[in-house]
């Protein structure tokens, strides 16, 4: 831009299009470009100022810093990062000195802590200190307001067993950590990008298995030479959402009255009632004893009413009448009876009896 300024480059277009044009020589793919290291000896004056973060941690991560702190030390000596560990206020500090010649380890040092009060083990979070290799939390917690559906939409992140976070993880190459209100992920800047396109995805109601096919997809088609240059879109899975409503419907559906400006009429009262029926001039005795009547007409009736049920009790049931079926075979005798058959089954009778006697 200095030299747009100072006249070298009239045209501002020729000098983008040197640009994209250098571009295009170094590399076709820029997350494939190696980023040089950054050694002692490009820096041997070291730093001049002083820089210095510190970070809280929960109580319950105490004894894990308290063990694991004499190695993040040791670590940071290397760099010339001084580490301090206050276990009255909760807190780590990091700040540079002297010896410190890079002056972004500061920053990557500040990421360390911060890994290590969110409960990220000390092997992940000292490799943020490596040049390709970054980190990004991502809060989650005031992206859904409801908290039930919070709760649900974080579990889809981890997934049966812990399935879709492994395979989130090892398609971006990063390692996540879902705790509380965030998202830990540490790994390459490409492989960051992704893990947080899916989950703020996740968080709006898109189910993390769209993003895990897409990426799939996407890794088996940058292998093809033929479709480098061409358009992806057509492989790749479209979500559509849908707005179903789950209000369930009354059994008793009930039909609103007509609205209408004018307020119900005013009940009678006890008086105009006594006015309408004549009752309100009759004198106080005979109202009286016309009361006195009308409550004996209401017990009588009560009185008969009583009395019937109490003799349902005792009335038998109509039984019904025992229609006798006529049999088959005294009808035939009666029709078709032969009397000399019968007089002389009886002669037979006779003789086979006086038979019997004589053998005796």
């Amino acid at each position: 831009m200095t030299d747009i300024v100072d006249g070298k480059y009239k045209n501002c277009q020729h000098f983008l299009l040197n640009l994209i044009v250098f571009l295009q020589l170094v590399d076709q793919d820029p997350w494939s470009i190696e980023i040089p290291k950054f050694s002692k000896e490009d820096n041997p004056n070291s730093i001049v100022g002083q820089s210095s973060f510190a970070t809280l941690f929960p109580r319950y991560r105490e004894k894990y810093l308290k063990e694991s702190f004499p190695l993040v030390v040791n670590h940071f000596n290397d760099y010339g990062i001084k580490a301090e560990l206050d276990l009255v206020e909760g807190s780590i500090t990091v700040s540079t000195t002297k010896k410190t010649w890079d002056p972004y380890i500061i920053m990557k040092a500040r990421d360390v802590i911060k890994l290590l009060a969110r409960g990220v083990a000390y092997e992940q979070a000292i490799k943020v200190l490596q040049d390709n290799i970054a980190c990004d939390i991502i809060k989650i917690g005031k992206m859904v307001h409801s908290r039930e559906r919070f709760v649900r939409r974080r579990q889809r992140l981890v997934g049966p067993s812990g399935s879709t976070l492994k395979a989130i993880e090892l398609l971006s190459d990063c390692y996540i950590l879902i705790q509380g209100n965030t998202v830990a992920a540490i790994g390459p800047y490409k492989g960051l990008q992704h893990v947080r396109n899916i989950v703020e995805d996740c968080m709006k109601n898109i189910h993390p298995v769209y993003n895990i096919k897409a990426l799939m997809i996407k890794r088996e088609l940058a292998k093809d030479p033929n479709l480098k240059n061409e358009s992806w879109v057509r492989f790749l899975p479209q979500f559509k959402s849908k707005n179903l409503s789950k209000r369930k419907k009354p059994f008793k559906i009930r039909k609103k009255k007509d609205y209408t400006p004018f307020p119900p009429p005013q009940p009678m009262s006890k008086v105009d009632e006594q006015l309408l029926s004549g009752e309100y001039f009759i004198k106080e005795a005979e109202r009286k004893a016309m009361k006195r009547r009308e409550k004996l007409r209401k017990q009588q009736e009560a009185q008969m009413e009583r009395e019937i049920r109490r003799n349902k009790s005792f009335i038998a049931p109509e039984e019904d009448e025992i229609v006798s079926k006529p049999n088959k075979d005294s009808v035939n005798n009666e029709v078709d009876l032969d009397v000399e058959k019968i007089k002389k089954k009886i002669e037979l009778s006779k003789k086979m009896g006086f038979k019997k006697k004589k053998s005796k």
